[in-house]
């Protein structure tokens, strides 16, 4: 494993566990930081410093747009769940399903849009 991989691995280690620790006491602060694209904002400098190439990125970046369209409504169906009754694993994996096929729903509605995906 290179020295790079485990830097960028340990830096989003510590992302999602500042999540976890500021979720205890601030739920809806811990969701502005975990909604916010830092993730993807770091993998595009990440690819960039090792594929600097302007095309690979336009196309990074707007696949990026249209795979967070499909896991938006996970973030409705966990709390609906949740509310209703629902036992949190139950719930979270419904919401990954419900995501996973979502995402595969956008590649077939990309590929007839002529999206590059």
């Amino acid at each position: 494993m290179s020295w790079s991989f485990i830097a960028k691995a340990v830096l989003a280690g510590v992302m999602i566990a500042a999540i976890a620790e500021v979720g205890r006491r601030l739920p809806a602060t811990a969701a502005i930081i975990a909604s916010l694209p830092l993730v993807s904002v770091l993998g595009m400098i990440f690819l960039w410093f090792e594929r600097p190439d302007a095309e690979n990125m336009a196309v990074h970046a707007q696949a990026t747009f249209w795979y967070v369209l499909p896991s938006l409504p996970m973030f409705l169906a966990i709390p609906l769940m949740l509310r209703q009754g629902d036992n949190f694993w139950v719930a979270l994996a419904a919401g990954c399903i419900l995501t996973v096929v979502l995402y595969f729903a956008m590649i077939q509605l990309g590929r007839r849009l002529g999206l590059k995906l």
